[in-house]
Formats: structure tokens, C-alpha cells, sequence
């Protein structure tokens, strides 16, 4: 098992027990790691039922034909956790992983949080740390308090598939 599958089957773990519907959890982590997502290329946020997944495929696909650099935060994955986070267009490398995950995973101090919280801090500090363009960041199950609605006014909010 590579390091950052250790560390995200830990991760697992400090899931809440209590069913808490707010974004303070994963604001807490964000201050405790310097507000990252304050720090982003310009973010377009991509929401909706169905479709996200192509819809962010799409622009990005754009974006680097366009000669753009791209950072894309989807979920879930197919095959390996690392194609989630895409770092300037490729996935994120098994060494960054694992050291943004550790520091995630400290920070956080124990406390309960949920996986795509935690992970999704994890996306905020990779692309707040390398430079691009353009920030493509898909929502979880979306609604009001998605883990990624911290983001400070989006440059666009793309909504799919509600028709």
C-alpha cells in the first residue's frame, strides 16, 4: 500500500458521528492551514445533477487548447484517488499527495471531519501552491454547504443537468 492509501484510510476514520449540516468543519481546517482557497487561480464552479464530470472535461479540454494552465478538482474517481486532484493538467504526483495529506491530517488535529472535507483542503493546498490559470472545481453533493463553497466568489458557477 502506497503512503497517501494509508493515510486516506485514516482519513476515513474521523468521519463526524453526529450529523452536523455546516461548513464549519472544513473552515476550520482552512484557517488552521492558512485559508488556501483564498489563494486559487480563478475558480469556475461547476454544479448540478448530472453532467459535471463532461461539463468540467469539457472546459478544461478548451482551456488547454487554449494554451491554459489548468487545475481540476473532481470526484469521485475511477480508478485511483490521485485523479481528482489534476495539478496544472496532470494528476497529482504519489509524494505531494502524501505530503499535503499528512499536513491535512495534522492540522486537523483529530477532530471530526468528513473525507471529502479533508480531501477537498488537500485539492485547496495543491493548487493554492502551483501556479495556473484557471481553478475547474466540481462540487460534491453539492447544495449551499458543499465542502467547496468556501471558495470566495467564483469567477463563473456553472450548473448542469437540473432540466
Amino acid at each position: 500500500m502506497d503512503r497517501s492509501s494509508a493515510i486516506l484510510e485514516r482519513l476515513l476514520r474521523l468521519h463526524p458521528r453526529e450529523i452536523d449540516l455546516s461548513l464549519d468543519r472544513v473552515r476550520r481546517l482552512a484557517d488552521a492551514l492558512g485559508n488556501p482557497e483564498r489563494r486559487l487561480p480563478p475558480v469556475v464552479h461547476v454544479a448540478g445533477t448530472n453532467g459535471k464530470g463532461s461539463t468540467t472535461a469539457f472546459m478544461r479540454a478548451m482551456l488547454e487548447a487554449a494554451g491554459k494552465r489548468v487545475h481540476v478538482y473532481t470526484s469521485p474517481h475511477l480508478v485511483r484517488f490521485h485523479e481528482r486532484i489534476a495539478v496544472r493538467g496532470a494528476p497529482i504526483g504519489e509524494a505531494e499527495l502524501a505530503v499535503l495529506l499528512a499536513e491535512c491530517e495534522i492540522m486537523n488535529r483529530s477532530e471530526p471531519i468528513t473525507f471529502f472535507e479533508i480531501t477537498t483542503a488537500a485539492a485547496f493546498l495543491a493548487f493554492s501552491r502551483t501556479k495556473a490559470d484557471f481553478t475547474l472545481l466540481e462540487v460534491g453533493l453539492g447544495g449551499r454547504l458543499d465542502a467547496t463553497n468556501v471558495v470566495p466568489g467564483p469567477l463563473a458557477a456553472v450548473t448542469v443537468g437540473l432540466w
